[in-house]
């Protein structure tokens, strides 16, 4: 929804819009409010006034929202409006913020839209951008659609997600295999799962070997990861860059007396198709991978502070950006972070009523707004190579993959000595 004010009507435009959508915004989430002209308490359950009300409403949000695309607001109008609802909307937007639904700022409270980041919001554009200028603090985000080409399904991909073929483990609903409350009870689908799935399983795919490029480069600032495949690890990136968001493999726990075993203990357990018991407990040993019921690591809470703070450039790969908490990273990044998402499909887009969220904190890429987003859509590994051409890294990417074949052995040793060094 575009919104063009002049310098000296923002503020009064501003109120009209977010006055005319409140007045809908009270009947769509059946918010008590305190009206100001005749100090009455409504509900939902005022059915017969609230359509009426609604009528009148969605008139008035059809007629004012119109109004805001221009800076012809006048001044009588505006004011009128703003005084009719002004301390019911103060409500209104903390029950929203309770919801995350907005930033928690009003429209009179907005920061100015900055000009551009870059010239051209476009692929070449940001290469040029890259070539001439560089960047100092990269900052990748990145989910299952960097590991597909080695093998790897994703989650939800219609037809070949491994959400949609574990039928053959006979699960309540296909997101029990990662549930810990069932995992408790049923533990065999998961373990035969994971056998299927095990790191060493499969190698590391050319986008893995970019970030190690990054790194190896000195700009990359931190790796969030939503896999639990350590095909990062794998790939050479050392364990202080890496936060996986939702655990890995890589370490692993008794879900009785908590000792600790590593990852070669594990894989050992899990091929001889044995449930993995605790030596000290005997309780059920569960790989540090977060299921739903679980926290995420506090790494993840306690990094984007300082990761984001001088982040001028951000890559988002292969991430539906659908799984919340991870996806709000992208929000973290600043107004003069570049974000850039390389991805099959077009993600991050704000799908749900987007007026509710005045600052636009989903990606715009291909929007008029648009000051920072550029996007290339199509596989992981395309993009990378298309971007380490543009770079001039072709060779020195090519030396990573080519090298990463003598990586897998330096890797499990390394894991299996991951508990005795804690």
């Amino acid at each position: 929804m575009a919104r063009v004010f002049s310098i000296t009507n923002t503020k009064t435009a501003s109120a009209t819009h977010f006055n005319s959508v409140s007045n809908l915004l009270r009947f769509k989430l059946g918010v008590f409010y305190q009206s100001t002209a005749r100090g009455d308490r409504r509900t939902m359950s005022d059915s017969k006034e609230n359509d009426k009300d609604v009528n009148e409403d969605n008139d008035a949000v059809g007629t004012k929202l119109a109004s805001t695309s221009t800076s012809t607001a006048t001044t009588t109008t505006t004011e009128t409006d703003s005084d009719s609802g002004s301390g019911s909307e103060e409500g209104l937007i903390e029950y929203i913020k309770t919801f995350n639904l907005s930033s928690g700022t009003s429209p009179d409270q907005e920061v100015a839209a900055v000009d551009r980041v870059i010239p051209e919001l476009t692929f070449e554009g940001l290469m040029s951008h890259w070539r001439e200028n560089g960047f100092k603090n990269i900052v990748t985000m990145v989910g299952a659609g960097i590991s597909t080409s080695a093998g790897i399904p994703d989650f939800r991909s219609p037809g070949s997600g491994l959400y949609n073929n574990l039928k053959k483990y006979k699960l309540p609903h296909p997101t029990a295999i990662f549930d810990v409350d069932y995992f408790q009870k049923n533990p065999a689908p998961f373990f035969a799962l994971a056998k299927e799935l095990y790191p060493g399983s499969f190698v590391p795919t050319p986008a893995h070997y970019f970030v190690r490029l990054l790194h190896e480069k000195g700009l990359l600032q931190r790796h969030y990861t939503q896999n639990i495949d350590t095909l990062d690890r794998l790939a050479g990136l050392p364990d202080h860059k890496i936060i996986e968001a939702h655990g890995s493999f890589y370490t692993n726990h008794c879900l009785g007396c908590r000792k600790e075993y590593d990852m070669a203990w594990m894989k050992k357990q899990i091929f001889a198709d044995q449930l993995p018991t605790c030596e000290q407990c005997k309780g059920l040993v569960k790989p540090d991978i977060v299921f739903f019921g679980e926290n995420l690591p506090v790494s993840f809470y306690t990094s984007p502070d300082e990761d984001f703070k001088d982040c001028d450039l951000l890559i988002i790969m292969g991430t539906s950006l659908e799984v919340q908490p991870f996806a709000s990273l992208i929000q973290r990044a600043g107004p003069r972070c570049i974000r850039f998402l390389i991805n099959r499909d077009a993600v991050g887009r704000s799908s749900f009523a987007p007026w509710m969220d005045p600052t636009e904190r989903s990606l715009l890429y291909g929007k008029p707004k648009n000051v920072r987003d550029v996007a290339y859509l199509g596989d992981c590994d395309a993009g990378v190579l298309a971007l380490a051409e543009a770079l001039g890294w072709e060779d020195e990417l090519q030396q990573l993959i080519d090298g990463g074949q003598n990586q897998e052995a330096n890797f499990e040793e390394a894991a299996s000595g991951s508990s005795s060094k804690k």
